[in-house]
């Protein structure tokens, strides 16, 4: 089992450098540095407010589903970060590229990535065919935290895995009870 980990964790920050290697590129690192916001509390919290405040009955439900899963799926995530301090690459590994004042806190799971993913999955399962920019959006926040120097990938795996199950069950709680 030791034997095992050890090699998931090579191979992980083998995944992790070969994404924060190109932070140097100008362009890309413009993008991700911006992009990574998106999964932010102030993005996804404005909104979510806004298109529950100014929508109309079916996608305002399906806001407040999604600002329902964005408040439940932070729980497991603080509570994991209690219970597994997991220092961020940047402060683990050699030779890592990271921005400027970066962040401190422990780093599993990722923050970003489970908030993006609750707060965009109750849309895409309210309109299928927004998957096809929605996803590609969650995908690329996740991918930032670990250009960033941020996230091991399988911090930003448990995102994915909790947002969009806290997304998918604050979908079905929610809107039955508008429709």
């Amino acid at each position: 089992m030791v034997k095992l980990l050890s090699n998931f964790y090579e191979f992980e920050c083998n995944l992790f450098r070969s994404v924060n290697r190109h932070f140097d590129r100008k362009y890309v690192n413009f993008f991700f540095r911006n992009f990574t916001h998106v999964g932010g509390a102030t993005f996804t919290i404005c909104s979510l407010l806004l298109l529950i405040i100014f929508s109309n009955h079916s996608l305002k439900y399906t806001a407040m589903a999604a600002g329902l899963s964005l408040a439940l799926s932070h729980i497991p995530v603080a509570i994991a970060k209690k219970l597994y301090p997991r220092r961020r690459p940047y402060l683990a590994l050699e030779a890592i590229k990271v921005a400027t004042n970066p962040l401190k806190d422990h780093s599993f799971p990722s923050g970003h990535t489970t908030a993006v993913f609750s707060s965009t999955i109750p849309f895409i399962l309210y309109m299928p065919p927004l998957a096809f920019v929605l996803i590609p959006v969650a995908l690329s926040v996740g991918v930032s935290r670990i250009y960033l120097g941020l996230h091991y990938p399988s911090d930003v795996a448990v995102g994915m895995v909790l947002g969009t199950s806290t997304g998918i069950l604050s979908y079905m709680m929610v809107v039955p009870l508008f429709s």
